[in-house]
Parts: C-alpha cells; sequence; structure tokens
C-alpha cells in the first residue's frame, strides 16, 4: 500500500481527487482496490461499455457492485456507435474509450485520470513500436504523466513499476475475482501477439525493457531540450509563419525542429506527423524542394519556410 501510495504521489498531489478507468479485468482491478486504500474518499471510477460484447454490462455490474464495498462512486459509461465497428475494433474502441472518461473526467471536476498501464503493458508497446521502426520518442513508450488522448484532461499511469501478477495478488488478497475479455486471447490484434511472444521468451525479461523505456523517456525529455534551446535561437515566428535557419546540429534536433513548426500550424489530419513523413519532407527541404504536409506549405533553401498552405501543393507522401 505505502509503495502505490509513493507511486501516485510521484504524479499528482495528495489532496486531487483521482478517477480510475475499471474494466473488470485484473490489472484494472488492481488499480482501484490499492487507489481506493490509498486515497479514501478522493477515488472515483468508471467502466465503459463499448457495445461490442454482450457480457460488457454484466462486468460493469460486477464493478459497480464492487466499487459500492469500497464506497467509490462509479459510472457506467456507454458508447454510441453509428454503425458498430468491424475494422480496426481496439483503436477505434480505445478512441471511443477516451473520449468518455474525458468528458466524465471534465463532468465530475476530477483533477486526473489514472489507468492500469503496467510494466508487462509498457514492455508490449515498446516492442510494437520497435517493429514499426520508431524513433527515441516512440520507444520511450507510455508516461507516468501525459494528456488523455482526444480529451485533454491529466492523465496518470501509477502501475508502469507493477508486474502483471502483482496485480492479480492484490485481487485474490481482497477476494475478489476478475472478469475475462475474450480479445485479450485473440491472435487477430497484434498486442495479443506480442504479449504471447513476450511470454515465451524467457530469457527476455519485461521489467527490464520496461525500465529500458523510462531511461528513453529520459533521453527524450533531454532531446526537446536541446531543441527548445536551438528553437530560441534559430527559428522565428511572425504573422502565422515559421522561419528555420537550420545548421549543423545533429538530425534529431533538426526533426523536431520540423515537426514542431509542423504542429504549430497543421490545420488537417493528425498534428504529430510521422517518422517517415518527416524523413521525406527534410530530404526535400534540404535539396530546397517544396511540400505540404498536415495543410503546411514548406519550402527549403537556405532557410525553411513554412506557412498555413493556401492551396495543396503536391502531397510529401508522393515526393521522390
Amino acid at each position: 500500500m505505502e509503495r502505490f501510495g509513493a507511486d501516485l504521489d510521484a504524479l499528482i498531489a495528495a489532496d486531487a481527487r483521482v478517477g480510475v478507468a475499471v474494466s473488470g479485468g485484473p490489472d484494472s482491478l488492481g488499480l482501484l482496490l490499492l487507489a481506493a486504500a490509498a486515497r479514501p474518499g478522493q477515488v472515483e471510477a468508471a467502466t465503459i461499455d463499448h457495445g461490442l460484447r454482450p457480457e460488457a454490462r454484466e462486468e460493469a455490474s460486477m464493478v459497480e457492485r464492487l466499487c459500492g464495498r469500497l464506497g467509490v462512486p462509479h459510472a457506467t459509461l456507454t458508447a454510441r456507435w453509428a454503425e458498430v465497428p468491424e475494422t480496426a475494433i481496439q483503436e477505434r474502441a480505445r478512441h471511443q474509450r477516451y473520449r468518455l472518461l474525458g468528458y466524465w473526467v471534465e463532468e465530475r471536476g476530477l483533477d486526473a485520470l489514472a489507468t492500469a498501464h503496467h510494466a508487462e503493458d509498457q514492455a508490449e508497446t515498446l516492442l510494437m513500436r520497435l517493429a514499426r521502426g520508431a524513433g527515441v520518442r516512440g520507444l520511450a513508450g507510455m508516461r507516468p504523466r501525459s494528456v488523455s488522448p482526444g480529451a485533454h484532461v491529466r492523465l496518470v499511469r501509477p502501475l508502469l513499476g507493477w508486474r502483471r501478477a502483482e496485480l492479480e495478488q492484490v485481487c485474490s488478497a481482497a477476494g475478489v475475482t476478475p472478469v475475462a475479455d475474450p480479445s485479450n486471447e485473440d491472435e487477430r490484434f497484434e498486442r495479443v501477439r506480442v504479449r504471447r511472444a513476450l511470454a515465451g521468451l524467457d530469457w527476455l525479461d519485461s521489467g527490464a525493457v520496461a525500465q529500458s523505456a523510462a531511461i528513453l523517456a529520459d533521453a527524450d525529455a533531454a532531446l526537446d531540450w536541446a531543441m527548445n534551446a536551438e528553437w530560441a535561437r534559430s527559428v522565428h515566428e511572425k504573422r502565422g509563419s515559421i522561419i528555420y535557419r537550420p545548421s549543423d546540429l545533429p538530425a534529431e534536433i533538426v526533426r523536431r525542429i520540423v515537426a514542431k513548426a509542423i504542429r504549430r500550424l497543421a490545420t488537417e489530419g493528425d498534428r504529430d506527423p510521422r517518422g517517415p513523413e518527416l524523413t521525406r519532407l527534410i530530404s526535400a527541404l534540404s535539396d530546397g524542394g517544396t511540400a505540404t504536409l498536415r495543410g503546411v506549405l514548406c519550402r527549403g533553401g537556405a532557410e525553411w519556410h513554412f506557412v498555413p498552405s493556401p492551396n495543396r501543393t503536391r502531397p510529401v507522401d508522393n515526393l521522390e
């Protein structure tokens, strides 16, 4: 209990009111039990019924009954689909989940949303991103403190240093039987395949992989510090435009400068450009070319200019 209390205190003030996302599985039930004991009277819980499985309503009712025993206010939030998804199911369910939880946190006036991501989740995330060729930022994995995607509420993950087995023990000690989500056994989903692969590698320790992610997060913060110093020296912003005079700096600092310029001026799609897009864009700018990314017109040369595009030029994805 003291261990969890210290982990949570490191992420959010001791008097903060915390919303806990609880699915009914061992990870989130462990988080609920730990949070309710560590911060009595300061915790509320919510369960998402994605509307994708008939069992979900009863699972939410089970969590509600447990919350009643613990004296924790509980809400069941139901996803409303215009059309039930048949592809990209986990991605779209995740979007709905964070959207609903974000609204709930704001409505209840809570200070943060806590999720039950743990060391094995972190290791799975790092390996999935490694397989996609991610850079330092991606390989840093999930952060203990961040912002809930799509909702802009504070998100904390106090269990990144905990193992799945430890959370199962918390549930067992409390006499709580978690539910089993069949999607966790469905190998159509990448995370399930990675989880099973990890389980079969006795030489690869998930806790050590998660620790590497934490070290990479520190490295990512250091690179951002260097990028912001370069931004202050070499970037000029005025009247909705950004001008950068590139110098002989490490490529990663230049990438971050360009990515920040795109984020600031983006008018289309996801504001964060992907790695391959940045690589192609920087190559074009270095050659003195012109391209558009995220609705930002980018022109290279001795100085790199970024402005909102009045009309699109050839997309960066099509650059040779």
